[in-house]
């Protein structure tokens, strides 16, 4: 028996099991051994866990880095965003850097199609070209789909999995630069049954949105906080029994991304109480945070303007946390998709229209920061408040997110996995803080997560038996994370249950 790496004396956790007093071996990158006093290796590393939990490393399956949907694309060659120095959102570099000082050891990123891309083979090959050499943790890529030619979804999908190993896309019902309609999501759905592809959807009703936003204009309802104003929790869950029909009626599984409110999660439960392979993912946002946080000062509460918006009621952040412990939300992703605050270009564009002091919310960028504070945040709000058990915070965090996108290594501390461990600090060494943006490592100039109290931090972040990421420094090397070709999910697919004769 030969390693290259050995954790002595952890507390070892899985989705299913927690073992005190184990050692892990490592070689090559993989998990070879896990047990009780595994024999010393000559030259080998050592790491002593002090008895703290080893959990898996996280998986982030909801990231968005290197965003250029407002960019020239015609301005990129090779990889090279222009301008950085104007450049309001993280980059693969230091997007994947924040991910590792958090905990996260793999994350999917977005690819974007555009509504005139007439190809999704050029999206794909200029996000690998941005994010070629420039990730500190391995990634993996969604493609988000705008334009759904019948050359894209017969012709290129095919292709899109078999050479690139992308088994997911992801749709948008509402912003019209990338909503679908409900034939065109027939359209993805029905190859997406075919090829195994899983699919994503954001679901909000963008009628009712631009409905209220241009009627809470019209009474300068603009401030950041109504927002949340003009999208309800009837918007999201209205969408989502939309779009659950449309999976029924194509019988082919779908991811509803980051859920926010009671109505959805309680639509996605019916569906899965019939069976259907419905599959639901939240976020750290709409776990701890409530919509007074948008209502800080005149405008500060933009930093908190995302879709779906964070709730007014605790009753919905209640329900979120009932979906994680009962299974209804099978993955906790970050939703990462930042952009700076004090920068013309960034959440100071809701202030270039008028109503000031307080802007016009429906020129904020949405989006927050949270690759970096979503691991910590699970494990010290959940596990070590008794919300969740260490074993459903693997699952959610880890486990699911590499059954349902088919990364097949990840996920798990068992021999034959990639060496991704996240060693934390034992309770008793650790002294509680009240987190700060200056502690973190992303490229943003705030979190909305300032102030709340972490009581652990992961101590050690391993990608593939080497250690990138010890006692608050990140010691990897950027270009160290590798580019994952996915296989087809691993959770329930399509049942051949049908609403009608029709068949495809």
């Amino acid at each position: 028996m030969d390693f290259d790496l050995i954790v002595r004396n952890g507390t070892v956790v899985t989705a299913s099991d927690i073992w005190e007093f184990c050692d892990i071996g490592i070689k090559d990158g993989t998990i070879v051994a896990v047990g009780p006093r595994l024999p010393a290796i000559a030259g080998a590393q050592e790491i002593d866990a002090e008895g703290a939990f080893i959990t898996p490393g996280g998986i982030d399956s909801h990231v968005h880095n290197a965003n250029i949907d407002d960019v020239d694309r015609s301005t990129i060659t090779n990889g090279i965003i222009p301008d950085r120095e104007n450049y309001v959102a993280d980059t693969y570099d230091t997007g994947t850097r924040s991910a590792v000082a958090g905990g996260t050891t793999t994350v999917i990123t977005f690819a974007s199609q555009t509504k005139k891309d007439a190809s999704i083979i050029p999206v794909i090959e200029n996000y690998h070209k941005l994010a070629k050499d420039q990730s500190y943790c391995d990634y993996a890529f969604h493609v988000i789909i705008t334009n759904p030619t019948p050359q894209i979804v017969e012709d290129e999908f095919p292709r899109m999995v078999d050479e690139y190993g992308i088994t997911s896309v992801k749709l948008y019902m509402t912003y019209k630069p990338m909503k679908l309609l409900d034939y065109q999501i027939l359209d993805v759905m029905y190859s997406a049954r075919k090829l195994g592809i899983t699919t994503m959807v954001h679901a909000e009703n963008a009628d009712i949105i631009d409905w209220m936003t241009q009627h809470l204009e019209e009474k300068l309802m603009t401030h950041p906080h109504h927002h949340g104003t003009s999208r309800p929790p009837i918007v999201e869950a209205e969408a989502t029994n939309r779009v659950i029909c449309l999976a029924e009626l194509m019988d082919t599984p779908i991811l509803l991304v980051h859920i926010s409110g009671g109505a959805a999660t309680k639509h996605i439960r019916d569906a899965q109480t019939r069976l259907l392979p419905i599959y639901g993912e939240t976020c750290p946002q709409y776990m701890f945070l409530l919509a007074d946080s948008m209502r800080k000062g005149d405008f500060e509460g933009a930093k908190c303007v995302c879709s779906p918006p964070i709730r007014e009621d605790k009753s919905d952040q209640d329900a979120i946390w009932a979906g994680i412990k009962n299974g209804t939300f099978n993955v906790v992703s970050s939703d990462h998709a930042p952009c700076k605050y004090n920068h013309p270009n960034g959440k100071q564009r809701g202030l270039q229209h008028g109503n000031l002091p307080y802007g016009k919310f429906r020129f904020i960028p949405n989006g927050l920061p949270g690759v970096e504070t979503r691991v910590p945040l699970l494990f010290s709000g959940g596990v070590l408040s008794g919300r969740i058990s260490p074993q459903k915070f693997v699952e959610v965090t880890s486990t699911n997110p590499a059954k349902l996108y088919g990364l097949k290594k990840k996920g798990s501390i068992a021999p034959g996995f990639d060496g991704d461990l996240v060693i934390w600090y034992p309770q008793t060494k650790f002294q509680p803080f009240k987190l700060t943006n200056e502690m973190l490592h992303h490229a943003i100039d705030y979190t909305p997560f300032e102030g709340i109290e972490f009581k652990n931090w992961p101590r050690y972040t391993i990608i593939r038996g080497k250690v990138v990421f010890s006692h608050g420094d990140v010691i990897g090397e950027m270009g160290y994370g590798q580019f994952i070709q996915r296989e087809k999910s691993l959770l329930p697919g399509p049942r051949d249950v049908w609403l009608s004769e029709w068949r495809p």
